[in-house]
């Protein structure tokens, strides 16, 4: 088999099985309500009995709670985002952000907290304690409208709480930075109390269920949903699926690390500082999650203040942007299995668009450099490939000699190739030994929102969505039909028509393809092309002519 043929099947297998995940995510039944109990109807979470005060009441049942669309709002501008925190728990129940648009629109920013548009999604805080606010609690705003004005470096949102019966008075400050994504929440607390107080806080994002923005393709399908962060258990996602079958496994307890809610090209994630720390994640109600972070707070004395800060990153998978936030927090750009791979794949991308300023010129040097990289590998296939050509013909004359003694045919054909000293197989080592990187490449380019309304030239606006005009699938397809042709025919009719159908498959599937990839593609085809017509005119201009 040589290794046009060997790389279309395995391709072809891989999206068939992309193809085949997407159906069934699709076509899943949906996830049955489960019975939810007063704290998880009320999406508040409750630390284990090591975490919180012998003797503290539930949270929220001293709260003052008004429903969320009719509590006042505050609306906080900066040069990267929209921020909308309600009265209610000074919730962040909308976020825009400004630098990146909506892919049904492009006149609109791209919406990561929803107050029901589209999704429910909103990142939440509250006190554990008697008394103490939470996110049902109801707030006074100290503004209803905020700008970062020019001079300016850092705006902040201060939200006071009615006092406790015991005299505890709660601040929460929200401060957005400029150029930044990563706001800062924080609880001011004044023990008017008789009694020391030693509360805990928790940080969570309460989202449905429902998958957000998907790249194109057939059947990609990237994750929507919690992710945790250790430095003993690493990375870890779980699943919507998971957590209402109360299946979620996942770290409790530890130390360091971070929680997060994913989905393709954003992130939201609470990083707290070093300590002791809880994660959860809750099935609220039949389509709603919360997943978050429970943090203790230092004692505060009767008469003392205290105060717990918590940074809150909301914004795109920029890698340079999630290292600064936390340890592993770039680990949310999840290249699977290949990340040893695809990391690299990505520094070097990164490189070449600082280098041209443009991420399609960077894929093609990308391509070009990938090729040269594998060029000894590839040029020792196809040599193997053109000398398997030039036997065509002595092949096709076996066939007719021994036609239907299929053990004589394969003799002889064995005696051919050992006399001709050529490796029917040589074209099959080096093409998956590259498979892997290639694969680690797509993952790339299928993943990073760098990619995401990044135009190319002329008719391409948007490296991440499919070419609106099929031209570069087009072009992908016409140059498959020319390497195809390049490569020697298979001596069985049967499989010779299947090979040819290939190209015509694979145009129809990168139809709906980004036209980052199907660009990767193009380039990779025309290389091949040029480098296997050059090695075919060498190996015929010194082969033996055809007997």
């Amino acid at each position: 088999m040589d290794n046009r043929r060997l790389i279309l099947l395995l391709v072809f297998s891989f999206s068939l099985v992309m193809l085949w995940d997407g159906w069934q995510k699709h076509n899943k039944p949906p996830v049955p309500a489960v019975a939810a109990t007063a704290n998880s109807a009320a999406g508040v979470p409750t630390p284990t009995p090591g975490a919180a005060a012998a003797g503290t009441a539930l949270p929220g049942q001293n709260a003052t709670a008004a429903a969320p669309a009719a509590a006042p709002k505050a609306i906080i501008r900066t040069d990267v985002l929209v921020a909308e925190v309600s009265a209610q728990g000074g919730d962040i129940v909308r976020l825009e952000l400004t630098r990146h648009k909506a892919s049904e629109d492009p006149t609109r920013n791209y919406v990561l907290f929803d107050n029901g548009e589209k999704h429910s999604y909103a990142a939440q805080t509250g006190l554990i304690g008697n008394g103490l606010p939470n996110h049902k609690t109801l707030f006074n705003l100290a503004a209803s409208s905020l700008e970062l004005k020019d001079g300016e470096d850092a705006v902040t949102l201060r939200l006071d709480a009615p006092a406790t019966a015991d005299g505890v008075k709660v601040s929460k400050l929200i401060t957005f930075r400029r150029g930044s994504y990563v706001a800062d929440v924080s609880y001011e607390i004044a023990n008017g109390s008789a009694a020391a107080l030693a509360p805990h806080a928790y940080f969570q994002f309460t989202r449905d269920g429902k998958p957000a923005e998907q790249p194109g393709g057939f059947g990609v399908q990237t994750f929507t949903g919690p992710a945790f962060y250790t430095e003993a258990e690493k990375y870890q996602k779980v699943s919507f699926e998971d957590i209402a079958s109360k299946k979620a496994k996942f770290v409790t307890k530890a130390s360091d690390g971070w929680a997060a809610m994913v989905q393709h090209y954003f992130v939201a994630g609470w990083a707290p500082a070093e300590g002791e720390r809880e994660f959860f994640a809750n099935q609220v109600s039949s389509d709603l999650y919360s997943a978050g972070v429970i943090v203790p707070v230092a004692a505060i004395a009767p008469g003392q203040s205290g105060k717990l800060s918590m940074p809150l990153y909301a914004g795109p998978q920029e890698q340079s942007r999630l290292e600064q936030f936390a340890k592993g927090f770039d680990l949310v750009v999840d290249y699977g299995w290949l990340t040893i791979i695809a990391a690299p794949l990505f520094w070097v991308l990164e490189w070449f668009h600082k280098l041209t300023g443009n991420w399609g010129w960077a894929i093609i040097l990308v391509t070009i450099a990938l090729k040269a990289l594998f060029f000894p590998l590839s040029a020792a296939s196809y040599k193997s490939m053109a000398k398997m050509k030039t036997l065509g013909p002595r092949l096709q004359r076996l066939k007719e000699q021994y036609g239907d003694d299929k053990m004589k045919m394969q003799q002889a054909m064995m005696d051919l190739y050992k006399r001709e000293k050529v490796n029917p197989l040589g074209g099959c080592l080096p093409i998956l030994i590259q498979i892997p990187v290639f694969i680690a490449l797509y993952w790339v380019l299928l993943g990073v929102v760098e990619m995401r309304g990044a135009p190319w030239l002329g008719w391409i606006h948007d490296l991440s969505v499919k070419d609106p005009f099929y031209i570069l699938p087009l072009i992908m397809g016409a140059t498959s039909f020319i390497q195809m042709k390049l490569n020697p025919a298979p001596p069985d009719p049967i499989q010779a028509k299947v090979m040819m159908m290939m190209p015509i498959l694979f145009t129809f599937m990168f139809l709906w393809f980004p036209a980052g990839l199907v660009l990767y593609w193009v380039v990779n085809n025309t290389l091949s092309i040029a480098q296997q017509w050059q090695i075919n005119r060498m190996i015929a201009a010194g082969g033996k002519p055809a007997e």
